[in-house]
């Protein structure tokens, strides 16, 4: 920012200031570059975030129910980040949420519709690049807009939002100019200015997936979308944590770092204790909300092998009564697997922009899956939304196109029978 610009936005942060009801605060909202936008904290509260220019002087002001909240920086601003990302913590029953005077989404008291979705980032890195700006190869800006249009009451994205690793490679005009790196302009590409219709929609359940790690874009996630109050030092595992809202009971598990085909036994340990400590007393009809299934079979390059490996090593023997699905992406395509009234059942929706991945000419019913045969299964290679909702006889679920209109696929859920089909 040059001196005559600074001037003209110090006169103009008085001007603001000086008129009646203008604030500082809201000078801050008005510039975002991102946000606000709410999602669920580790402790059963709302998170709820904004980001704008790192010259701005102040965060916006956060409005509970009438009450106001200091927000804090999360991070400071540094050449990766040239941003300031604000955040702030407030109960999970408000009802009515501002920030610097722009309205923030809420939970209902009960969840009716829930968009689902997952691997959604543009994916440029040393094997491949898509074409970012054919929103038919990429079409996560067509699915948040269209996903929002569905007015959900809440959003869970089961992890991997950033994917522009490595420079578009030269002459490709499909990703020409793309920035990449764990930095605020890929972050802001890949997921934040796609996924604004949606964002402002509702409130999100944020799962960290593999792509977020911190070799990857641990650094992103740590600062804008770790759903801690306060911003931790990045490590590839984190606590895992309960929520209870709007009627659903989630177990959310980061299982980033699980192999999918090597379980290392220390992992295997350090998982363990976890799934021993989330899943201890799990209230009937709960879902494992992570990125990783815990029971797949293996597509693509990856055909004729099961996952996740290491999931299945230390969920085994710690699987309660009442758990009935597991709910992931990390493999992209659309998959649902039912097992019977023995476990639970496994829902793979990883179909939100990354390219898909090839199915493999093999049975979906009475395939073994860890010493486990399927009673059903679904699989289907498109891009798309998954839109549930709850009727008086359970969940129901719609597997749309980007184009919001094509129904690709029909669920039904009850329990731990999760019925697919086209």
């Amino acid at each position: 920012m040059n001196k005559i610009t600074r001037l003209v936005f110090a006169l103009l942060s008085a001007l603001i200031v000086a008129a009646p009801g203008g604030t500082l605060a809201t000078l801050a909202a008005s510039r975002a570059v991102a946000g606000p936008w709410v999602e669920l904290g580790t402790d059963n509260d709302l998170q709820v975030r904004v980001v704008v220019p790192s010259d701005v002087a102040a965060c916006p002001e956060i409005v509970a129910d009438g009450k106001t909240t200091e927000a804090r920086q999360r991070g400071a601003s540094d050449g990766d980040f040239e941003v300031t990302v604000c955040s702030a913590t407030v109960p999970l029953a408000t009802k009515k949420l501002t920030v610097g005077g722009i309205d923030a989404p809420t939970v209902p008291p009960v969840i009716d519709r829930i968009i689902v979705l997952g691997d959604s980032g543009c994916r440029i890195d040393q094997n491949m690049a898509q074409d970012c700006d054919d929103k038919k190869q990429w079409p996560f800006p067509v699915i948040a807009n269209d996903a929002a249009n569905r007015r959900p009451d809440l959003v869970i994205h089961v992890g991997d939002y950033y994917y522009r690793e490595n420079a578009c490679p030269n002459g490709n005009k499909g990703c020409e100019g793309s920035p990449h790196g764990d930095n605020w302009g890929a972050w802001q590409a890949d997921f934040f200015d796609p996924a604004a219709p949606l964002l402002k929609a509702a409130p999100w359940v944020m799962v960290r997936g593999n792509h977020e790690l911190c070799r990857r874009g641990g650094k992103g996630w740590m600062r804008l979308l770790d759903p801690r109050a306060d911003m931790p030092d990045c490590t590839d595992t984190s606590p895992p944590y309960r929520l209870h809202l709007g009627g659903l009971d989630l177990m959310v598990f980061d299982s980033a770092d699980a192999d999918d085909f090597k379980p290392d036994p220390q992992k295997v340990a350090v998982y363990a204790a976890q799934f021993a400590q989330l899943l201890a007393n799990a209230p009937q009809g709960s879902w494992l909300v992570t990125h990783r299934p815990v029971w797949a079979l293996g597509k693509g390059k990856d055909a004729g092998q099961t996952l996740n490996q290491t999931e299945q090593a230390a969920i085994r023997g710690r699987l309660p009564a009442g758990l009935d699905m597991v709910m992931t992406g990390h493999v992209h395509d659309f998959t649902s697997y039912a097992f019977g009234p023995r476990r639970p059942a496994q829902l793979i929706v990883g179909v939100g922009g990354d390219r898909m991945d090839d199915l493999p000419p093999q049975p979906w019913v009475g395939a073994a899956i860890d010493g486990m045969k399927t009673t059903r299964g679904f699989a289907l290679e498109r891009f798309g939304f998954f839109v549930m909702e709850h009727h008086a006889s359970g969940w129901g679920g719609t597997l749309y196109a980007p184009d919001d209109k094509t129904v690709l696929a029909e669920c039904a859920i009850n329990g731990r029978d999760l019925d697919c089909h086209n």
